[in-house]
């Protein structure tokens, strides 16, 4: 991989790399991982003796977002993950490689002496495991240098420590040296999209059309923005919902399902149009609802009803909520084989959704009438949001959880299928 001289807010932010804690927050594809990596090497070239140590939320998400990107840069020999054994090589240096997705992570670093750190995606690591990595940075001179983008603005990243930063590259590319208040030796850059000016015209275009609202205000302009009111507010029944005959399709990517016992129970079939303008619709859905009918069904009944509404379909996937394991199991043992655990992170699941509505890419056929029902309720939970959680109202969501289940899990059969975004006129 060839790596472009840096430019503009990219070379100043390495430039102020000098403080104990150091973090890189803002859009996506803005420069901030590229920069804040060749800050790391800086450090790991002329840092101070001692173990090192890189995170991320799991040991594959930092091999895929920051070793392999390393190993690009400068070749294997200099860059070196020891397989099965948690540590890297890199500049002839020892790395210890963590994942840190829950509490538990606490206990992989607890007792080391470190003299530096990069964490790769801050905010999905737990509070207390960050408070504790900073703990073991006691040799003198270390420095944690630390990549996110930006969640809501009451995340406890940005409360505890972004706004008590002591210098900060603003997204308005002013250098901001804060001296008074309580003040951390931190140094804060934050980044929006067109601060990466070796992005492609094209592609910035494609990003701005695939994310509104509060995506666009996170991932193009880099903002730590509340996640308020509907959470589909592109949805636009004139836009979205297909009356009439269903278009020929092309493929069935998979079934969603929200399973429920008290709460309904709540089933979609997407599918990918067929045509050059191909698309996902959602074609049908199954919905039963126990309080409604006062009769709850037992794991069996649900699985002939389930399958007796597929009927002749057969999707590639039946994406199930994870946490329906005796569902699971009734179905497996009723001959579907294709049954897996529906891909369940719910923000990144909202913003697959959000995507695809925004660019026209997702439609819903008039007779899914529950979900059509759902969606304009489906809200972000205010109370989560002061607490600096991304988190939609449980009520009302059945529907929705089935579609992003579908979409979310099915998404590399899909992709490569569905039309990119039309590219809109000057």
């Amino acid at each position: 991989m060839n790596v472009d001289p840096l430019q503009g807010k990219a070379r100043d932010a390495v430039r102020l790399c000098t403080a104990r804690t150091n973090i890189f927050e803002g859009a996506v594809r803005s420069g901030k991982t590229v920069s804040s990596l060749l800050a790391w090497l800086r450090f790991v070239r002329a840092g101070p003796a001692g173990p090192l140590l890189m995170a991320g939320k799991t040991e594959r998400t930092l091999k895929r977002n920051i070793i392999n990107p390393l190993v690009e840069i400068l070749g294997r020999k200099r860059c070196r993950l020891v397989a099965g054994t948690g540590e890297l090589w890199l500049l002839g240096r020892l790395v210890y490689v963590v994942g840190a997705n829950d509490e538990r992570a606490n206990e992989k670093i607890r007792g080391l002496t470190l003299a530096g750190a990069y964490v790769d995606e801050v905010t999905t690591v737990p509070e207390s495991w960050w408070a504790m990595l900073l703990t073991r940075l006691s040799v003198e001179g270390a420095r944690v240098f630390g990549t996110t983008n930006p969640e809501g603005p009451r995340h406890w990243l940005k409360v505890n420590y972004l706004d008590k930063a002591a210098v900060h590259l603003t997204r308005d590319n002013d250098i901001r040296q804060m001296s008074t208040g309580d003040r951390l030796d931190l140094h804060r850059f934050s980044f929006k999209l067109e601060d990466n000016p070796s992005l492609p015209t094209a592609y910035v275009e494609q990003v701005k059309r695939e994310n509104v609202g509060l995506w666009y205000r996170r991932l193009v302009l880099g903002e730590w923005a509340f996640a308020s009111g509907a959470v589909y507010d592109m949805f636009d029944s004139d836009r979205h919902v297909v009356r009439g005959p269903l278009p020929p399709l092309a493929a069935l990517p998979a079934a969603g399902v929200d399973y429920g016992t008290t709460a309904p129970f709540h089933a979609t079939l997407v599918a990918v149009t067929a045509g050059e303008a191909a698309r996902l619709v959602v074609t049908r859905e199954f919905r039963y609802d126990s309080k409604a009918v006062l009769r709850q069904l037992t794991d069996a009944e649900y699985s002939t009803r389930f399958r007796t509404w597929l009927g002749a379909d057969r999707p590639d996937w039946v994406a199930v909520d994870p946490s329906a394991a005796s569902f699971k199991i009734q179905l497996w043992r009723d001959g579907l084989s294709n049954v897996v655990d529906a891909r369940n992170d719910v923000v990144d699941g909202i913003r697959l959704v959000s995507s695809l509505f925004a660019t026209g890419r997702l439609v819903i056929h008039e007779s899914c009438a529950g979900l059509l029902d759902e969606i304009p309720s489906y809200s972000w939970d205010d109370k989560a949001a002061e607490k600096g959680e991304d988190r939609p109202v449980k009520a009302d969501d059945h529907g929705c959880d089935s579609v992003r289940y579908a979409a979310a899990t099915s998404e590399p059969i899909w992709r490569p299928m569905i039309s990119p975004p039309k590219r809109q006129a000057a």
